[in-house]
């Protein structure tokens, strides 16, 4: 885009019990490089860690920078929704607060692209070789590498949308914001690309992947994904044709029955678990953990 230095951006970012003062500084710094027009406000979603608050708070000492701490955890979808409000430039910079920008061009990359109503930039892994043999989360995002490529995320431009690193138009996200009734971990940012499509609302897909390199333990990641499986569950006629996991089991369940792999989990899920917790995860055991676990939730009252 030219006439960069007229470019409008506010830069919006959730932040719970996460430093990221480092990411906002070279946000900031690739800000003044190109010259934009723009804020950086980080909103701090009922953080419980005093430490990382204190961190975080020296942020509004840096020039265009806000800091906001609330009290009150309400959630991934409220929270986005409240930084939008709280902007004011005319472009929307979405970033999750525990990712790392892959060079000093990240943002004119954004700048540079034809922006229409939503661009999503993508996301990639790195880290060790011992991450790749212990850490189950790293092990998961680093197999599903070959799907985040530009190219491929445009043959369903829909249902690759993620909150990580998107830009949108601050006018189309008061206009459609996301849904509060999603107060727990997992697939607002479905739920917020299904209602993308319904409005006829473009998103763009290009390659400008944040790196996520921090990945937490694997008890940690195991309780995340069961939250995100019962986040699903209560949505699950809502995001039916939006879920991978939904179009598996309506897949198998026409040569299986599902009932076979509930009975599964009854018998391995203790067992499937001690894998996943421990030293040697295997990807394989973690699917399955995953739909056996999705599937035992209709026995859950």
């Amino acid at each position: 885009m030219s006439n960069k230095e007229k470019y409008q951006l506010s830069i919006l970012i959730p932040v719970y019990n996460h430093v990221c003062k480092g990411l906002v500084e070279n946000l900031h710094l690739q800000a003044e490089t190109e010259g934009l027009l723009y804020e950086i406000i980080v909103a701090d979603d009922g953080s419980t860690d005093i430490a990382v608050k204190e961190k975080n708070s020296r942020i509004s000492t840096i020039k265009n920078c806000r800091y906001i701490s609330r009290d009150v955890n309400v959630g991934r979808a409220a929270i986005r929704n409240f930084l939008a409000e709280q902007s004011r430039f005319k472009n929307l910079l979405f970033l999750d607060c525990d990712i790392e920008l892959p060079d000093s061009h990240f943002l004119k990359r954004y700048i540079d692209a034809d922006i229409k109503a939503v661009l999503y930039g993508g996301v990639c892994t790195e880290g060790t070789h011992s991450l790749g043999k212990h850490n189950i989360r790293y092990i998961y995002e680093h197999s599903s590498e070959p799907h985040h490529t530009a190219l491929e995320r445009s043959k369903q431009p829909y249902k690759s949308f993620r909150t990580t690193n998107f830009i949108i138009s601050r006018n189309i996200m008061l206009a459609h914001p996301f849904d509060e009734r999603f107060k727990h971990y997992g697939y607002e940012d479905v739920f917020f690309g299904k209602e993308l499509k319904h409005n006829n609302i473009t998103i763009m897909h290009i390659d400008n992947p944040v790196s996520i390199r921090d990945f937490e333990p694997n008890d940690v990641f195991i309780s995340k994904t069961e939250e995100a499986l019962r986040t699903l569950y209560c949505f699950r006629n809502e995001l039916a044709d939006y879920s991978k996991m939904l179009e598996s089991i309506r897949r198998m369940e026409k040569f299986i029955p599902m009932e076979f792999f509930r009975m599964w989990h009854r018998v391995f899920g203790k067992l499937e678990l001690k894998n996943l917790k421990g030293n040697s995860p295997r990807l394989t055991i973690f699917n399955m953990y995953r739909l056996g676990y999705y599937l035992s939730l209709k026995d859950v009252k």
